[in-house]
């Protein structure tokens, strides 16, 4: 039998704990219905008799954290609100995650969960995703750790976590199949209606250059980049806007920004791209010119190593009026 222990964490998004906990029952209803035994013991944890998750909901927990005993696979649910204040609330489940990691305990994180197992260390050196939009922050908290925000699941070492809100049905699903087999993975798929093949997040990621930093002059060139995309900027051009050398100006806002300068103006254009191919009926042609691009083929490439897509599926997937 295999333990399941889902933590009954302060401001947890309750569908994340549901949800999860849902996954694996359903998974040894479909056992017995072939004539097995049940795979999952799950159970809720929690560090009291009573755990509120927020204003408007607690839950009892199956067992207290202190009485727990050993667990083969930890979820962490998504968290809500500030993300360093939610982790702080829940520093008392650290301690024993590690441990229970050491002693060969699988750990996954759902969606924003990532903050509280990033801050354990265990994701040190590591690969781990979020949700794209808390990317910047927790870049930011927790450099030492790869982010790979663009995919939708990461999977090393016993470690593992998902992207975006939704994306953490495809992590339970990939957890099925890790220990049950593929079949009851693609069984629980159809049940559920989850797409198995997302792999990645980039479509729906929306740009916003981090900003939050001391870099006073790579702030001013991002906002330069923000409003001057669609011209022919150059790294020079920004440098000696800012009266810094190239070199230096380029180390100060890779380290600030996270993003190189190149990357940055291309990430600035391909977001501006997204919103014209959202609404509206300009040709790609056309928003390829707008948004500072002179060949078809160049914009073609660029914005699909960003967003997953070509310029033409995205505006199918998302424009009503094409």
């Amino acid at each position: 039998m295999i333990t399941v222990s889902i933590l009954l964490l302060r401001n947890a998004v309750l569908a994340s704990i549901a949800d999860a906990g849902y996954v694996f029952t359903m998974v040894n209803e479909f056992l017995r219905a072939s004539g097995k035994e049940p795979l999952f013991r799950v159970r809720l944890l929690g560090t009291s008799g009573e755990v509120s998750l927020g204003e408007w909901c607690s839950l009892r927990p199956d067992v207290i954290l202190e009485e727990a005993g050993p667990s083969d696979l930890i979820i962490i649910p998504s968290l809500s609100g500030d993300m360093m204040s939610a982790t702080f609330l829940n520093k008392e489940y650290v301690g024993w995650i590690v441990g229970q990691y050491r002693n060969g305990a699988a750990v996954a994180s759902l969606c924003t969960g990532a903050f509280l197992l990033a801050f354990s260390g265990l994701l040190k050196g590591r690969l781990c995703t979020t949700h794209w939009a808390y990317a910047n922050e927790f870049r930011h908290f927790y450099p030492s750790v790869t982010l790979v925000d663009e995919r939708v699941i990461t999977d090393q070492n016993g470690l593992y976590s998902s992207g975006g809100s939704n994306a953490y049905w495809n992590l339970l699903l990939h957890l099925v199949e890790k220990y049950t087999d593929r079949a009851m993975a693609i069984r629980a798929a159809k049940y559920f209606v989850i797409d198995m093949g997302r792999e990645v997040q980039s479509s729906f990621i929306i740009f916003h250059g981090l900003k939050d930093h001391p870099d006073e002059a790579v702030r001013e060139s991002q906002e330069r980049i923000e409003l001057n995309y669609r011209d022919r900027l150059t790294v020079d051009q920004l440098a000696d806007a800012c009266h810094l050398s190239r070199r230096t100006f380029e180390r100060r806002f890779k380290k600030a920004t996270r993003h190189s300068v190149f990357e940055y103006i291309q990430r600035v254009r391909v977001e501006a791209a997204k919103q014209k191919l959202e609404i509206g009926r300009q040709t790609v042609q056309d928003i390829m010119y707008d948004v500072g691009y002179a060949d078809i083929q160049t914009f073609r490439d660029v914005f699909k190593d960003i967003t997953g897509m070509t310029p033409l599926d995205y505006r199918n997937k998302y424009n009503r009026e094409v």
